[in-house]
């Protein structure tokens, strides 16, 4: 049996070479770092979080990405086992360590009998290579991504990314904020005060908002300006511009909290998230920005909580590519003419780290079964898995494609049609499931 070759060691080729493997395949992991690094990444290790420390919420029951992640449990997922191994406290949503999550990835991988990792650029696989699946995420370097428009005919659509500062806990006033989670809600781990808080009075959240729109920003080449930003992810600056309460409505929105000082709540708030496991960084939560450095400091300062923050990271931007799936790929992730090649993770155009890692996990499935000379059918469009390939392969507008989060609108709709609200995700999730199970025992009994 000839390998499988996995160009990528992010998410998404971490999770497909893992399945591949455990499905009793070689596989070869080429990583181009540290020969070739990217804008975003800052080390070598596979599986690097470079924008949040967040998985999202791990609510299976009432939320599609918590659903997303107990899918993946129940299918053997690497991300999700060094996911839930290096958990921080962080309410309602899995919050991870980035150090140790990476670690324990590349330490599965490694230590794996069936997969061997390349630390190399991958331009152009060979014609040699009869099984690649290309999980290069949106940082792909420009020689594969040439090699992508050329085979496609078409230029790979794009849009910018941003990341969050990162501030040293030491450095916040404790005097000033407080912790708590939302409506106090208990997370993963059981707590209920997992964020920092940070309160603005409405006289200081206008000013930082006039500061944030006088801010100095990245400029972009002319060649960019065009690209747009993933609404997901949109710089504070951006969001600010839109009007002055459209951050209290975003990422600055105080409901469900309680100034311990006024037990009143706050006209705006400013979260930040434990981003290591000694506690000793905290992420701004939603805080992506194109500001420039200096401003960066300046403005984020002038929230009370903040006035002496030491920055471990700047927040920063990147330009972010992908395909248009619903025209190029097949349902099993292949290129459409070239079979040979398969693509998954944010390349595909799905969003988020949680989405990249399970569209990786069915790359890696096809592709074994693929190696195994075996149809695998694709998980029902009733789970959440089957919900995203389902969109990014076929259910979407190829006219109109952008990237995309899971979400329960990507599900058909209940037979139920009295189920409303919360109850309606919670049948849906347990339809989910269920149908998950159901599927996942035919594969195994085809195997």
């Amino acid at each position: 049996m000839s390998d499988i070759h996995i160009i990528g060691g992010g998410l998404a080729g971490s999770e497909a070479a893992w399945q591949a493997a455990e499905a009793g395949c070689r596989v070869v992991v080429h990583e181009m770092r540290p020969q070739r690094m990217t804008e975003a990444h800052t080390g070598e290790g596979l599986a690097e979080l470079v924008c949040s420390n967040s998985f999202r919420s791990d609510d299976w029951e009432n939320n599609a990405v918590g659903l997303l992640h107990e899918e993946m449990r129940h299918l053997g997922s690497l991300i999700m086992r060094a996911a839930d191994s290096h958990k921080l406290p962080a309410g309602g949503a899995l919050a991870v360590d980035r150090a140790g999550f990476s670690e324990a990835v590349q330490a599965a991988l490694e230590g794996h009998p069936r997969v061997r990792i390349e630390r190399e650029e991958v331009p152009d696989p060979p014609q040699s290579w009869d099984s690649v699946i290309i999980a290069t995420g949106p940082l792909t370097s420009p020689g594969l991504a040439g090699t992508l428009r050329a085979l496609t005919g078409e230029e790979s659509l794009a849009f910018f990314d941003a990341i969050a500062p990162i501030v040293e806990h030491e450095s916040i006033d404790m005097g000033q904020a407080w912790l708590q989670s939302r409506y106090d809600k208990k997370g993963p781990g059981g707590g209920d005060a997992d964020y920092i808080n940070c309160a603005l009075s409405e006289e200081q959240y206008g000013a930082f908002v006039a500061e944030l729109l006088k801010g100095d920003v990245t400029q972009f080449h002319e060649w960019e300006k065009s690209t747009p930003y993933f609404e997901g992810c949109l710089p504070i600056e951006v969001m600010a511009s839109r009007g002055l309460d459209t951050l209290r409505f975003g990422p600055m929105k105080p409901v469900g909290l309680r100034d311990p000082k006024t037990g009143r709540r706050p006209h705006a708030v400013v979260q930040l998230r434990q981003d290591n496991a000694l506690g000793t960084l905290w992420n701004m939560v939603g805080f992506q920005t194109k500001l420039k450095y200096g401003d960066q400091m300046r403005i984020f300062r002038t929230i009370p909580a903040l006035k002496d923050a030491r920055f471990a990271r700047l927040g920063g931007i990147h330009r972010n590519t992908f395909l248009n799936s619903p025209r190029l790929l097949d349902g099993e992730l292949r290129l459409r003419v070239r079979p040979s090649l398969r693509f998954a993770g944010q390349i595909t155009g799905v969003e988020g780290y949680v989405e990249s890692a399970a569209i990786g996990l069915l790359a890696g499935l096809f592709a074994a079964a693929g190696r195994r000379g075996e149809a695998l059918a694709p998980p029902p469009p009733t789970t959440a898995l089957g919900a995203l390939l389902s969109h990014i392969t076929r259910g979407a507008d190829a006219a109109t494609f952008q990237p995309m989060n899971i979400n329960f609108g990507l599900f058909p709709p209940l037979e139920e049609t009295a189920v409303r609200g919360r109850d309606r995700k919670r049948v849906m999730a347990r339809r989910a499931l269920d149908d998950l199970d159901a599927w996942r025992g035919r594969k195994a009994a085809a195997e």
